[in-house]
């Protein structure tokens, strides 16, 4: 069976090349042209081919997440849907890179590609707080948008929690943003009556926001007095 329809096909509508580091993205769509061009003595192991480009894509996206513990302390594991952008300055947000508490004293620029018509609620928490190795304050909420109208930003959308810049007191913190699409309008959202002891979990359930489709997380830890800008 030739490769070029069915199989090839299948593995197109799920790999999305923008969730991909770009070194593996490049690899994996020479091979897709590769086993295009290739002919298949068999549609199980055509199927097969393509079945393992699937789990390497959804593994790639999802690794950082598991390694940084956010999957499992904040959300559960989900299939990303979205590709979200988020940068502080000319600083891009990478899952897992260090930003300077000083760089984040503003919201983050963050932009998604979503679905058009498409509801989403933004929601960026801190599971360290106060120290990492006792998170007796987990999780320490620093933003909440819903509303946010698919492939814009977080100005097009509702701001239900003011947002507040890291403030890591001892160790490192993790800071994620995690992105829900939402199924209806969000007719009346509360203020959480108080930053501390925040559940991710716990607020996607009272609103049936389901699971995440995107989230990024950076580190931050206390600045020296002498190196802030």
């Amino acid at each position: 069976m030739h490769l070029r329809t069915g199989p090839i096909s299948f593995l197109h509508s799920y790999i999305n090349p923008t969730l991909l580091s770009s070194a593996l993205c490049e690899q994996t769509q020479r091979a897709l042209h590769a086993c295009s061009a290739a002919s298949c003595s068999s549609f199980s192991s055509s199927i097969s081919l393509c079945f393992r480009f699937f789990l390497i894509s959804m593994a790639v996206s999802v690794d950082p997440l598991v390694v940084g513990r956010v999957i499992g302390d904040v959300v559960d594991m989900f299939v990303p849907t979205v590709n979200m952008s988020v940068y502080f300055g000319s600083k891009h947000v990478t899952n897992g890179c260090d930003i300077k508490p000083s760089l984040a004293v503003s919201p983050p620029k963050v932009t998604f590609s979503g679905h058009p018509g498409e509801l989403y609620t933004l929601v960026m928490t801190d599971p360290d707080a106060p120290s990492p190795s006792e998170p007796s304050m987990r999780e320490w909420v620093h933003w909440i948008l819903a509303d946010i109208p698919g492939g814009t930003n977080p100005i097009r959308g509702k701001e239900i929690l003011p947002y507040v810049g890291p403030r890591p007191p001892v160790g490192i913190h993790r800071y994620i943003l995690v992105l829900f699409q939402q199924k209806a309008p969000m007719v009346l959202v509360e203020q959480p009556p108080t930053r501390a002891h925040f559940n991710t979990r716990y607020f996607a359930a009272q609103l049936d926001l389901g699971l995440p489709v995107s989230t990024v997380y950076f580190n931050a830890q206390k600045e020296p007095a002498n190196r802030r800008r």
